[in-house]
């Protein structure tokens, strides 16, 4: 049970292709954000969508994949752990919660006839 305490599954769509960064010490870090939808129908039996951003970062042979596989809109599977860190931006501490992948898959959009 200890490999769930801090584990994310997500299917979605990205919303942009990765953001690439190489370390000086030579690593390499992908950053994207991935759209998950819910939906529900309200009081008036209306659909409602709502949708929601995730932050992922992908690391060294994780984050070489994602720069060559991923592109905006492409549907994506992914497992990871949650991550809070904060930094400083113009004097004032920022916080954040990203999800650090450790696995995806893609899926293949079948051509439509």
């Amino acid at each position: 049970m200890n490999t769930i305490k801090n584990s994310v599954r997500l299917i979605g769509n990205l919303g942009a292709a990765p953001t690439i960064i190489n370390t000086d010490k030579g690593s390499k870090i992908a950053r994207v954000s991935i759209a998950t939808s819910d939906y529900y129908y309200n009081d008036k039996k209306e659909k409602v969508t709502d949708t929601y951003w995730h932050n992922l970062v992908f690391f060294n042979k994780s984050a070489e994949l994602a720069e060559k596989l991923l592109a905006k809109g492409t549907e994506l599977a992914i497992e990871g752990k949650l991550v809070n860190r904060s930094y400083e931006k113009e004097g004032e501490k920022k916080y954040i919660t990203e999800i650090v992948v450790n696995e995806f898959n893609l899926f293949k959009k079948e051509a439509q006839a």
